[in-house]
Order: structure tokens, then sequence, then C-alpha cells
């Protein structure tokens, strides 16, 4: 057996486990479906670290995810008395590390402002089924924008397929509202295979913002979602900064089998 140290965070709805203990890249997915399992409103994993003074956090899919980069850097702020200022993440496939600011609202609560990392390609895509929708990508994971009708059940069906397609780790579909501003996100991951429609999605939220500002110029669009709202924006210098909560619900030891 094998004792497994997690602390369990509710970023804007989007239920996180962060684990401390060190776990090789080849059985982080293993021990995050485990973990999924022991935890069922969890809807992702990623495994925590701080090395150097510097946290790190890698998701168990290699996918880049905002909601879990402000859990790190909120926990990181918790545990070293950090009530109001900048915490830098280092997360696996950015290319530096992500700084997000911080402020204690209550015990236990904090809310979290993220330098969210810039996609490197927005582009119209055509699938297989003849449907052309707005693909915004990021290192990682790639977010398809849908503002036509599309049921969720079959949006759980193409998930798998389009991410085959585009020959991405990890995509979401963000089913979005313009007019009411309201985002449901669905996210598939190929490893470990997972499909949630999430409480909040911030890389999607992301990715929406920027799609908005290629349109617009900027963008300043709170966004509201099954878990709450996110809030997205464009800086002076054009970065895209997301801010929401994160609420910590409790640390818990597993004992996994080998």
């Amino acid at each position: 057996m094998r004792k497994i140290q997690y602390v369990l965070l509710d970023p804007t709805g989007n239920r996180t486990i962060l684990v401390e203990t060190s776990v090789p890249a080849g059985d982080q997915p293993r021990i995050a479906a485990k973990l999924m399992e022991l935890e069922p409103t969890a809807e992702q994993v990623g495994f925590f670290s701080i090395n150097g003074g510097r946290s790190c956090l890698r998701m168990a899919g290699g996918e880049f995810c905002g909601n879990a980069a402000m859990s790190a850097a909120a926990l990181t702020a918790m545990d070293q008395g950090i009530a109001d200022g900048t915490v830098y993440v280092t997360v696996a496939g950015t290319p530096a590390p992500v700084a997000v600011s911080v402020k204690q609202l209550s015990d236990g609560i904090l809310q979290g402002t993220v330098t969210m990392p810039q996609p490197f390609r927005i582009s119209t895509e055509t699938f297989p089924d003849g449907e052309a929708f707005p693909v915004v990508r990021f290192n990682g994971i790639c977010h398809v924008i849908v503002e036509s009708p599309l049921s969720r059940g079959r949006a759980e069906r193409i998930a798998p397929e389009w991410c085959r397609y585009l020959n991405m780790d990890a995509l979401g579909i963000m089913l979005f509202d313009r007019e009411s501003q309201m985002l449901s996100p669905l996210v598939y991951v190929t490893e470990p295979e997972t499909l949630f429609w999430e409480h909040s999605c911030a890389s999607g939220t992301t990715a929406v913002g920027a799609f908005l500002a290629a349109q617009e110029g900027s963008v300043s669009a709170s966004l509201k979602q099954p878990g709450g709202t996110l809030h997205i924006e464009t800086d002076k210098d054009g970065s895209l900064r997301l801010t929401g909560t994160v609420r910590l619900l409790g640390r818990h030891i597993a004992n996994i089998a080998d």
C-alpha cells in the first residue's frame, strides 16, 4: 500500500485534488483515477510540490488548468501565511511560471487572479462531420467555442473524436451563450480518460476571452458557469487575467495499492 497525502480545494465549483506526495509522472494517471474514485465530487487531479520556494504543479493528464494553478497558489498562500500578494506557480507545459495574485477573503477562502498563458493559435476548424467552429489552442489543451445549439449528449459523444482529430491531449467544448454570458464547459482528457461537465473551467473561460478579444480588441467579461462566475479581462499589455475564488475543503491521506 502507498500512502498518498492530498488536499481537496474548490475553485469556483471546479473541485480539484492536489497531491502533495511525490509520485512519478508515469504513475500519476493511475493514482489520479484512484483518488477520483475516493472523491467523486472532484473533477481533476494535480500533483503539487514546493521546490526552492516555488510552487510546482503538474496535472495528471499533462494539460494546463487555470483553476488548478489558482488552487496551487492559494494553498501556498495559506501554508505560508500570505494574506495578500503574488505567488508564482511553475506549471508543467507552460514556458514561464504563472503569476497568481491572491487575497484572503476569510478563513480558508481566497480570491485569485491568474495571468493566464496566451493561446498560440485561434483558428476555425472544419471537423469530419463538416461542422466548423472556432478552436483556441493552448499547450496541452484546446477549446472549441460553440455558440450554436448542441445537445449535451452529442457533445459528450463527439468530444473524444474531436480530441483525436485535433491530435490533442485534452479538449474542451465550450457551449457559450454570448447574450446571457453563460458558459457550459465540457472537458475531455485522454490520460487518464475523463469526461466532465465542469462546474467552472478557467482555461475554457480564457479561451472564450481570447476569442472575444480577437474579435473586439479587448475583453472584460464575467462568465456565469454552473459553479459560479469567473471574470476574464485583457490587461494593458494584452495579456489575459482571470479572477475567481478558491476554498479549502480539507486535507486527507489515502492508502492506495501499488
